[in-house]
């Protein structure tokens, strides 16, 4: 594949002048035609989704363009304007996709306290969506995505569990040790060649990091 010159500086000037205009991808009144178009728009952010991830695993997110996105997405340059400022923006909405299918499988087993539990899910999500955590991982050092999955993980904690009130690590240190230390040892079983199990490493989660990490800052909420 070749790749073009740098085009991100574009992306305000072209958002700017598509924002209030009637598009293929926008919102129109209407209720059939606004079924049609979500549906479009659905169908739009998910082929760019898929282009991130197939160029980055390809040729590294730093190397990739707006332009090599929209070409493998075939969709017009404009339009990607329509639904992202920037890549930095499609890789946060990759990042929220997968953490809401991750908490949704977790939140039947939060309550319970079953850590051994959560970590084969955790670790049994990694290896089946594999290649998106490659992504991120491999973006990480341009976008802010800790600071992300740190808030998403703090919301789901709270639903089931508090603040310990004598607790030596604050909540918020203890929550960001703990997605530090979830995306190294991620980033290891991943470079790795993922040979241990799920299971194995949903354990090693669990011990390490999990459990620790919760006892240290955190307790039941009472039922």
């Amino acid at each position: 594949m070749v790749f073009h010159s740098k085009d991100e500086p574009k992306a305000r000037a072209i958002l700017t002048s598509m924002q209030h205009s009637a598009s293929e991808d926008g919102s129109v009144d209407g209720g059939g035609q606004v079924a049609r178009t979500d549906a479009r728009v659905v169908k739009t952010r998910r082929r760019l989704r898929e282009a991130l991830i197939r160029l980055t695993l390809a040729h590294g997110y730093e190397a990739v363009t707006i332009r090599d996105l929209t070409d493998t997405a075939e969709v017009g340059y404009a339009t990607f304007f329509r639904h992202f400022r920037d890549k930095a923006e499609l890789l946060l909405d990759l990042l929220d996709e997968l953490l809401a299918e991750l908490m949704a499988l977790l939140e039947p087993t939060l309550s319970t306290g079953d850590t051994s539990r959560e970590g084969a899910i955790v670790f049994g999500h990694v290896r089946d969506n594999a290649d998106l955590y490659r992504v991120l991982l491999a973006g990480q050092g341009s976008v802010e995505l800790l600071p992300r999955a740190s808030e998403v993980a703090m919301a789901g904690l709270q639903r089931s569990f508090r603040p310990k009130p004598d607790a030596v690590v604050p909540p918020e240190a203890a929550v960001n040790h703990l997605i530090a230390s979830f995306v190294a040892l991620v980033g290891w079983w991943l470079g790795t060649g993922m040979q241990q199990t799920p299971d194995r490493m949903g354990r090693a989660f669990e011990e390490l990091i999990l459990r620790p990490t919760r006892e240290s800052s955190f307790e039941p909420r009472e039922r």
